[in-house]
């Protein structure tokens, strides 16, 4: 959840939600390119900066022509592309397997909802205590430090290990110590109930120490990367993801499956809430000591410093406020939709409708982010370096090609998989969560489906904000977040006061589509300012409209399919899986015959790769 990611924007690996989008890194002028929070868990990117420009990889892994630019491949880009792109596929994977057992172990009702409140604490304190900051400023200071100082950054790098241990240590005691005021903040409506407010009390203080070892995590990872060490980073969240799965795994086996349990708030055992808490907590433990020999192996030493004074650490925690104030926005969304969604939730489930709450809306999330997280997050991995070198050598031409390449190629995935989450994500819901009950299934589906054409102006925002990225500005990043931030705890306020509790949440879901569509407007004007009144747009604008015009009436065809053979079939696991695998092909084959009459060079580009790959 939701460090958010929400992605966490997770939404994020290691079992939390991640930001949407959280704060980036800013490219250092030496060594290795950084990249954002999200990307240090979902890719890590890299890229010396003394190197020419590489062809950008594809999700598939071969290079898509674009505007032609002086130099040579790089090899050692492709190669960690690969890694990252691998690392994040099989780490997404596991982490979406996570889910589908925690449904079946603990359904997606009441109870899922406050382990999921519990699990979301960490991740929001550490990002606000100094996760956003750790990236944005004080990871370039550690790049430099490895090129100028004479011992290659070693002290650097313990003085900042050390100082984020001992702020994280001290923070989670005393957060452990408040868990329950924190459990209030962050849900009155489970405060209102003293069983579940006892159980997520206790699901929370297993939970909050893990902010300690994400901190390592993160912190240990950024060194390895800066060494061009990347594979940790990526692969290291599969442990965490495995140990979860176990975890959850065991208590089916002790306590037996929800739908043959029905295990809730008033029913689950204390041995039952130990393993899980214990689980949570081992998995995010054992993410930050796999670390250990990766730094052995790049030759690191760790020994704690506590000479902070005159080395850095202070100026660069003065170059924090807006890294600060990009969290505090995200974050306060966090708490809005968090509060409504578990309340919404809590409501329609007395009404006989589960699904319906804040653990639905966190799972349809889940699902929704995977082409984000596969596709935008991968092409842009590979571009931002390009930008950023672009900037230096202050070249508007490139970088406005970069924009245009990065929003075109993404979009030929990003638009039919909104389409498709529209148009099948009940049937998607029904298939992967036939473990849980019927109702939740299908409300996880109807949430997913509100979620879906969001995705599109989602995976832009991204892109766009790249660019600003580019230039090292974080100050306009934070208000066109604050803009989407407001808008989408105030749609979201309106669906729970002027909808059903059972379709508040659908509502939530839809509403964060729309908040970056605002935002989106807001960055693209500002961007387009910045490079000189042109983005490429009316190119740019052409390939999304064909696309769009592509995709709709496949998904129209789709979901027809889909309605018929789920009255016919019915909505258990062979009977979705028969409507998506149909509803799916009419859904691929309708779309990329149109796309091909609509002449998508884009498309066009991509299908040939893809032939050429599969006929070596």
């Amino acid at each position: 959840m939701n460090a958010q990611e929400r992605e966490n924007e997770g939404r994020g690996q290691g079992g939390h939600v991640l930001p949407d989008d959280t704060v980036p890194l800013r490219p250092g002028p030496v060594n290795h390119q950084a990249t954002t929070f999200r990307e240090t868990y979902d890719s890590g990117a890299g890229n010396p900066a003394g190197e020419r420009r590489a062809p950008i990889p594809s999700p598939a892994g071969e290079p898509i022509p674009e505007p032609k630019r002086s130099g040579s491949g790089a090899s050692g880009l492709l190669k960690s592309s690969a890694v990252m792109a691998a690392g994040i596929f099989v780490s997404r994977i596991t982490g979406f397997l996570r889910t589908l057992v925690m449904a079946a172990a603990i359904g997606v009702g009441t109870l899922n909802d406050s382990y999921q409140v519990a699990n979301v604490l960490p991740t929001m304190i550490y990002i606000l205590v100094g996760g956003g900051a750790l990236n944005a400023v004080f990871v370039p200071q550690l790049v430099r430090a490895m090129k100028q100082d004479d011992d290659g950054g070693d002290a650097y790098a313990n003085r900042l290990i050390t100082l984020v241990m001992v702020v994280l240590g001290s923070v989670t005691v005393l957060c452990v110590l408040a868990a329950p005021l924190l459990v209030h903040m962050m849900s009155p409506d489970i405060a209102a109930d003293p069983r579940r407010m006892a159980v997520t009390v206790a699901f929370a203080r297993y939970c909050l120490p893990t902010m300690f070892f994400m901190g390592a995590h993160v912190v240990l990872g950024q060194i390895l990367n800066a060494r061009g060490r990347f594979g940790a980073m990526m692969w290291t969240p599969v442990l965490n993801n495995i140990i979860i799965l176990a975890t959850f795994g065991g208590f089916i086996w002790a306590f037996g499956s929800f739908t043959d349990s029905g295990v809730g708030a008033a029913t689950i055992t204390p041995e039952g809430v130990r393993l899980l808490g214990l689980g949570t907590l081992l998995g995010l433990t054992v993410q930050a000591l796999a670390m250990l020999p990766y730094l052995r192996d790049a030759r690191f030493r760790l020994r704690p410093r506590f000479d902070f004074r005159g080395h850095g650490l202070g100026r660069a925690m003065g170059l924090a406020k807006w890294t600060l104030l990009f969290v505090l926005a995200n974050q306060a969304a966090l708490i809005v939709v968090t509060q409504l969604g578990t309340k919404a939730g809590s409501l329609a489930e007395r009404a006989g409708h589960s699904g319906s709450g804040i653990t639905a809306y966190n799972y349809a999330l889940l699902l929704w982010q995977m082409p984000q997280a596969i596709i935008t997050v991968s092409v842009m991995t590979a571009v931002l370096p390009r930008m950023s070198r672009a900037v230096q050598d202050e070249n508007l031409t490139a970088i406005r090609e970069d924009i245009s390449y990065g929003l075109r190629t993404s979009a030929v995935a990003i638009v039919p998989c909104a389409f498709a989450f529209l148009a099948l994500g009940v049937p998607m819901a029904t298939l992967l969560y036939a473990g849980a009950d019927a109702e939740g299934a299908r409300g996880i589906g109807y949430i997913l489906m509100a979620f879906g054409p969001g995705l599109i102006p989602y995976s832009v925002q991204y892109v766009v904000l790249r660019g600003f990225y580019a230039y090292e500005d974080t100050k306009t990043p934070f208000f066109n977040t604050v803009i989407v931030a407001v808008v989408n705890a105030a749609a979201a306020g309106a669906c729970y006061l002027l909808l059903p509790a059972r379709w508040a949440v659908a509502g939530m879901a839809a509403s964060y589509g729309l908040a970056y569509t605002v935002g989106v407007g807001t960055a693209w004007r500002r961007l387009r300012k910045r490079l000189g009144g042109d983005l490429d747009g009316s190119r740019v604008l052409r390939t999304y409209a064909r696309l769009s015009a592509a995709a709709i009436p496949a998904a129209l065809a789709a979901g027809g399919v889909a309605y018929a053979l789920t009255r016919a079939l019915g909505s258990d696991a062979l009977g979705s899986l028969v409507t998506l695998l149909a509803g799916g092909c009419v859904l691929l084959g309708v779309f990329v015959l149109l796309a091909h009459w609509m002449r998508v060079a884009e498309l066009s580009a991509m299908v040939g790769m893809v032939r050429g790959r599969l006929g070596r």
